[in-house]
């Protein structure tokens, strides 16, 4: 294994990436960190328009020679890649416990007005969620869940913020997102689109179990989540076609917002199968 080419945290490289910690030079670059080998992967595999999202990569000779098909994926893509002493990774990465690859992304948000012409029959709207790690969680979720799309209220956490991508697993790779839209142009546009928007709430007048026994969940459904310390506020619960709670059958006091938001796209996605909408 050659020795590493960026023998300094003060290369300007380095420092260049290190700036992407911060949310006003993600911004001005358009580009943010994917850390770990389940995102760079994903981020190397990942195009927008025929263009290759990611443009650079920073490994360890040990990461690169455990994880060589990564590393031959990025060159593929055509990122330039540099052999970096631990050092240098451990001053890019925002992680206390770096894994050796960090690469650097191209942003990959999609137009909110493209997500609605997709017509999509499941969606997650995140309303004022602040947390980065909650909001890379529920991504994580609806991915899983099969969501067509994640939206990210202008009042929610930056999509790219390093903490949001890693929570996220590489899902911020898998599914259209777009971001900055207020709340009430998200509600208008996904039901003129035809989608259902059902709000997540813990004090909702309907029981999920109710809606899954009633068949409402069967057709294309957005749902709304909200911060996870005060919940949506009044005026948010007002747009929505239906304010949901999830059924609380033992003793805990409530479900944190990630763990909701899993029950209720689970259950839709369940519901949207059996009636034939997927």
């Amino acid at each position: 294994m050659a020795a590493p080419e960026l023998i300094s945290p003060r290369s300007s490289r380095v420092a260049a990436a290190r700036r992407l910690a911060k949310r006003n030079f993600r911004g001005k670059e358009r580009l943010f960190l994917a850390e770990g080998p389940q995102a760079v992967r994903e981020a190397a595999r990942h195009r927008t328009g025929g263009e290759a999202t990611l443009v650079e990569l920073f490994g360890t000779p040990e990461a690169a020679e455990r994880y060589a098909d990564i590393v031959d994926a990025a060159h593929e893509a055509g990122a330039r890649i540099h052999l970096a002493d631990e050092a240098v990774i451990a001053d890019i990465s925002t992680t206390v416990t770096p894994q050796g690859l960090v690469g650097v992304c191209r942003f990959i948000d999609s137009p909110f007005e493209a997500v609605v012409a997709a017509r999509p029959k499941l969606v997650a709207v995140l309303a004022n969620v602040r947390d980065p790690g909650n909001a890379g969680t529920v991504l994580r979720c609806a991915d899983a869940a099969g969501a067509d799309a994640v939206v990210l209220t202008d009042a929610s956490v930056d999509l790219y913020n390093p903490k949001a991508v890693r929570a996220s697993v590489g899902s911020h790779f898998h599914l259209p997102v777009a971001v900055g839209v207020p709340v009430e142009q998200a509600v208008r546009a996904l039901k003129d689109a035809g989608v259902r928007v059902v709000a997540a709430d813990g004090a909702g007048e309907d029981d999920l179990d109710a809606e899954l026994d009633a068949g409402t969940m069967g057709g294309p459904t957005a749902w709304i989540f909200g911060n996870e310390a005060w919940g949506l506020p009044e005026e948010t619960r007002a747009l929505a076609d239906a304010v949901v709670r999830v059924p609380i059958h033992g003793k805990a006091e409530s479900l944190n917002l990630a763990t909701a938001a899993a029950v209720c796209l689970y259950a839709s996605a369940r519901a949207q199968r059996a009636g034939g909408a997927h």
